[in-house]
């Protein structure tokens, strides 16, 4: 066993390290390399073979603190402000993908319940690359990383449920198991469920919000850089495996409501920052382990089949996804980041498959299909992310398609016809209510200084009409967001959020519509400080810089009076 352990190691991270380092020099994203990696080093291809056994077990590690980060990111507002997109869009997608996944394969000759259960397996996305893409292209923090999330994250909820209902279900699906299960039974089975995911929910807010953050502070106090690390990693792990022994919680979701918790800490970013280096590491495991599951002569044998698969998974699903976006009329910039998001599928499809394989609702066969589509998906899927940008500019060029996709009929789209002239002449434009914007509109309305704001949630355009505020849901990169701001007319444009790509369209069309206005931007990053310093747009402010300088101000402010009574 031990010899098997480092061997899976050493030959995992190892060549996930050759041919990760090989793809990017070749400008391929890295984890190309870590899917290559796995086949190599699969039972599929000769040479070098590792445990398989081992290496699912790492990568299920690397799915736990993965999930745990974005609990720590993440908090249950971020999920909650997102609900109206998030919970009817995720159902609806799973739904549909479903559909076409159970049409596609009934076509080939399967039964339906075995139809089904393989639709289901292709409608679940990968939430690890979810989160590697968003963070590779900075879309983590922001209002469309958040809503993807919140879409994934019932889709883990949804996966939860199906993962138990399956059992039950398999006899009249033509599984294994014995068709004695009367609808009484799958009503207490459903109940069952729905109740252990509350009570382990109310469990992690009510208790964990406490007890966990309380214990970090504790740890903390020794002073050990060890323990407080290990601490992080014992509650991730613990935490999401004992939501899945006791509550049937998947351990990706036990994991995730782990780091919400501890997010109630004080000590959450140091957490996060302290767990960062092995979350890296456990996720680059993950990659391997589903290349070692691929079997490369499917490819061979039905290259038909599996590219049928690809394409429900990277065109229907996504399609079907934007649309549903769309017509709650959503931008089409979040449109463009969901077609992304779930033009994969993972980790949950695997196991989705495992159990159909034990109920006797899916072959092999199948298995090797969904694992070949996952492989292709994966491999492909930061390309599609990199396509995001020029797909929403090819959209905006054409003025019919752009009408049609940019919600010309959406109230939340326009200024109300009740708005005061006041706020249409030399107010501010304000882009962007989040944590700092939020705290800048409170001080402008303390003032009554007129303002509008500029958010891509829709949630939060709405509750802030309701209190009489002007604002405008859209992306301000979009001129014609800007343009029902009222830019022309107005005093000043504060960018309150870090988006350098969307900042730049932002003052382009600010400047184009009002020579004179005044400018004042954010950013989180000092080369884009000086790059916008040196071009001259604006008042830049970067969040280091000014937080050194009021702890020098600080500083310096106490140390006057002692100096005062030196002199005397």
């Amino acid at each position: 066993m031990g010899d098997s352990l480092i061997t899976t190691l050493s030959a995992a991270f190892g060549f996930a390290l050759i041919l990760g380092f090989i793809a990017a020099k070749i400008r391929l994203p890295a984890l190309v390399g870590y899917l290559l990696a796995g086949i190599l080093i699969g039972p599929f291809t000769p040479g070098l073979v590792v445990d398989m056994e081992i290496a699912q077990q790492f990568s299920q590690i690397g799915i736990m603190l993965l999930m745990f980060g974005v609990g720590l990111n993440l908090s249950l507002g971020d999920i909650l402000s997102v609900r109206k997109i998030a919970l009817p869009g995720s159902v609806l997608q799973v739904a549909a993908s479903t559909t076409f996944g159970a049409t596609l394969s009934y076509s080939w000759g399967w039964e339906w319940g075995h139809a089904i259960a393989f639709g289901l397996s292709i409608s679940i996305a990968s939430t690890v690359v979810l989160l590697r893409s968003l963070e590779m292209h900075g879309l983590f923090g922001s209002i469309n990383g958040k809503i993807t999330i919140g879409w994934f994250v019932v889709q883990d909820i949804l996966t939860v449920l199906v993962l138990v209902l399956l059992p039950p279900l398999a006899g009249w699906l033509g599984g294994n198991a014995h068709p004695s299960e009367t609808e009484t039974s799958l009503a207490l089975e459903l109940t069952l469920t729905l109740g252990k995911v509350a009570l382990f929910i109310a469990l992690m807010l009510i208790v964990g919000r406490r007890l966990f953050p309380w214990m970090l502070w504790k740890i903390a106090g020794t002073g050990s850089h060890e323990l407080f690390t290990l601490s992080v990693v014992a509650v991730a792990i613990s935490i999401a495996y004992g939501a899945s022994m006791l509550f049937g919680v998947s351990i990706a979701l036990g994991a995730f409501f782990a780091g919400m918790v501890l997010r109630e800490s004080k000590l959450s970013h140091r957490a996060a920052t302290e767990s960062l280096p092995l979350r890296d590491a456990f996720a680059v495991l993950f990659f391997v382990s589903v290349g070692m599951l691929f079997n490369p002569q499917v490819l061979m044998d039905q290259p038909l089949k599996v590219l049928e698969v690809v394409a429900v998974i990277m065109i229907g699903t996504p399609l079907v996804s934007t649309l549903i976006v769309l017509s709650l009329r959503y931008p089409l910039n979040t449109a463009l980041v969901i077609w992304a998001s779930l033009s994969q599928i993972g980790e949950f499809s695997f196991i989705l498959t495992n159990v159909g394989i034990q109920l006797g609702l899916l072959s092999i066969d199948a298995q090797s299909l969904v694992l070949a589509a996952a492989l292709i998906s994966i491999a492909v899927n930061p390309l599609i992310f990199r396509a995001i940008k020029p797909m929403q500019i090819w959209i905006r060029s054409k003025s019919a398609l752009a009408r049609i996709v940019e919600r010309p009929d959406d109230p939340l789209a326009k200024l109300p016809m009740y708005t005061e002239r006041k706020f249409l002449a030399d107010q501010i434009v304000l882009i962007g209510y989040g944590r700092v914007g939020h705290r800048i509109g409170e001080a402008l309305a303390h003032t009554n200084t007129p303002y509008v704001v500029v958010e891509e949630n829709r949630e939060v355009v709405e509750k802030l009409r309701e209190k009489g505020i002007p604002a405008v849901s859209g992306d301000a990169g979009d001129s014609s967001v800007l343009i029902q701001a009222h830019i022309a007319r107005a005093g000043m444009l504060i960018i309150a959020i870090p988006d350098i790509l969307s900042t730049r369209k932002m003052i382009t069309t600010a400047r184009t519509l009002n020579p004179q206005i005044k400018i004042i931007i954010r950013t989180h990053s000092e080369e884009e400080l000086n790059l916008l310093e040196q071009e001259g747009v604006g008042k830049v402010f970067f969040g280091e810089s000014e937080l050194a300088a009021s702890m020098i101000n600080y500083i310096l402010n106490q140390l006057e009076p002692k100096e005062e009574n030196q002199s005397a």
